[in-house]
């Protein structure tokens, strides 16, 4: 029997204890475990145990349609993230300034439900701190002007969060020092690393090998979600299993603060970082780009 990987909707079909009427039930959802004994996470967030040898039938499904309010909730949760050095609301629009470095630090986001389709003030205020009015565009929240060009697709993958110990391996602090930001590499200033609304944020490392960051923020509609960012391998330390252990770590350290959800966004051409992810149980929710609107 072919059993698919973890992160696959599946049908399964199993025998019950001898003797139940009826005999045989299903329970469709994701699968978060393989093994001889096989875990299945339902729609409401059930976790469902079934030994493989109890296994009739298992049937690989379609991913459920990710609905628009589910799109807003997680870019909501993201934002406050990953917020900049400065942020505010205008009108439905919650716009980042972080000294003009990454994009996601820089760019305003569509998340009100009404009012996010004029963005003359939104770039009225990049304006005023003499920055380029960069729009993030995820899927369905704002449609673009036609025949405009858009960068940088990501992929948003999303998981939910199964409770675990972390690697002692693994050092995490409130803030990145020396270490951290000479295996990161990247020129962001530390304000924007560490800036996070309504949340915790905490930065791990694996000494000399690899860094990563990750932050806890709550959505509109009560979620906790776990967001992974700033993973990065030195190149002489890749293959070695250095980002899995980080990222099992700090999905460790969310479970403890409360997130039941963990999300990564992953640029779309970035085969081997979006391979890493599936393989950990991760899917695809959405996806989202950049329109920079003063174009």
């Amino acid at each position: 029997m072919q059993i698919p990987p973890v992160g696959t909707r599946v049908m399964i079909r199993h025998r019950l204890p001898a003797g139940s009427v009826p005999p045989l039930t299903d329970v469709i959802g994701h699968l978060v475990q393989t093994g001889p004994a096989l875990q299945v996470r339902t729609k409401r967030g059930d976790v469902v145990g079934v030994a493989v040898d109890d296994v009739v039938v298992i049937k690989t499904l379609a991913d459920a349609p990710v609905r628009t309010g589910d799109i807003r909730n997680l870019e909501h949760a993201a934002a406050l993230a990953w917020p900049g050095a400065e942020q505010q609301w205008v009108g439905g629009w919650f716009c980042r300034f972080g000294h003009g470095k990454t994009r996601r630090a820089n760019s305003a986001v569509p998340l009100g439900l009404s009012d996010t389709t004029d963005i003359g003030a939104v770039a009225d205020w990049y304006a005023g701190r003499s920055a380029a009015a960069l729009v993030s565009v995820p899927d369905r929240l704002f449609r673009v002007p036609a025949n405009a060009s858009t960068e940088a697709e990501n992929l948003v993958m999303a998981c939910d969060i199964e409770t675990g110990e972390s690697r002692e391996e693994v050092a995490l602090a409130p803030r990145p020092d020396d270490e951290w930001m000479r295996v990161y590499e990247r020129d962001v200033p530390v304000d924007v690393l560490t800036a996070v609304v309504d949340g915790s944020v905490i930065f791990a490392t694996v000494p000399g090998a690899a860094v990563a960051r990750a932050s806890v923020t709550e959505a509109p509609d009560g979620t906790r979600w776990l967001g992974l960012s700033a993973l990065k391998v030195a190149e002489d330390q890749r293959r070695h299993g250095h980002a899995r252990t980080l990222c099992r770590a700090l999905m460790a350290w969310g479970a403890d603060q409360g997130a039941t959800r963990a999300y990564m966004q992953v640029l779309a051409d970035n085969a081997s970082a979006i391979a890493l992810f599936e393989s950990m149980g991760f899917s695809l929710h959405h996806r989202s780009r950049y329109w920079r609107a003063d174009n």
